[in-house]
């Protein structure tokens, strides 16, 4: 029961985050779509000097996140040591490049201008995640610390089988010793 406790502190996060990327997704994409046809007058697009820069940074923070999150959901369905490499190595990079869109989301908020609800929206949304992230990667590596929290890193089922030191279990006892 106590390998339990970073799954089920990760799983709520990695769904929450999975849902917020995925508005992030749309709210950006369609910001950058109308900022492109130049519409910048469209009630709600209207931005400043770094929007195109952080509309970029945007999508891709959301595809990353997407992407890091499809990986998480497998490593806390299996929970072993191999997938937190996986998930915890997307998870950190998707961190990072949503940290950077937050870096231009407090730009943009500091430049001020009239920005429409979207922008705003998108913003926040941002800025949101990139503390969510870092929780959900800091819970999911917690496992380093202590197996109480992650798979840690002596699980048993490894080598079940194997012997010991690679031995072939049958001929140790004839006292062959073959490597396996």
């Amino acid at each position: 029961m106590a390998q339990t406790v970073g799954r089920n502190m990760a799983a709520p996060l990695l769904y929450l985050n999975l849902v917020m990327y995925i508005i992030v997704i749309g709210f950006a994409s369609w910001n950058l779509n109308k900022y492109i046809n130049g519409q910048t007058n469209y009630p709600g697009v209207a931005g400043n000097g770094a929007t195109p820069y952080f509309l970029v940074f945007a999508i891709l923070a959301g595809v990353l996140g997407v992407v890091s999150k499809l990986a998480g959901g497998t490593h806390i369905r299996v929970w072993r040591n191999d997938s937190l490499a996986a998930a915890g190595s997307c998870g950190l990079v998707a961190w990072a490049v949503t940290a950077l869109a937050m870096g231009f989301a407090s730009k943009e908020i500091d430049i001020g201008v009239n920005r429409g609800w979207r922008l705003r929206a998108l913003e926040a949304f941002i800025i949101i995640l990139s503390v969510t992230q870092l929780l959900y990667v800091s819970v999911i590596h917690a496992g380093i610390f202590s197996s109480k929290y992650g798979p840690g890193f002596r699980d048993s089922d490894y080598g079940v089988g194997a012997g010991a030191a690679g031995v072939d279990p049958a001929h140790k006892e004839a006292g062959v010793g073959v490597r396996v």
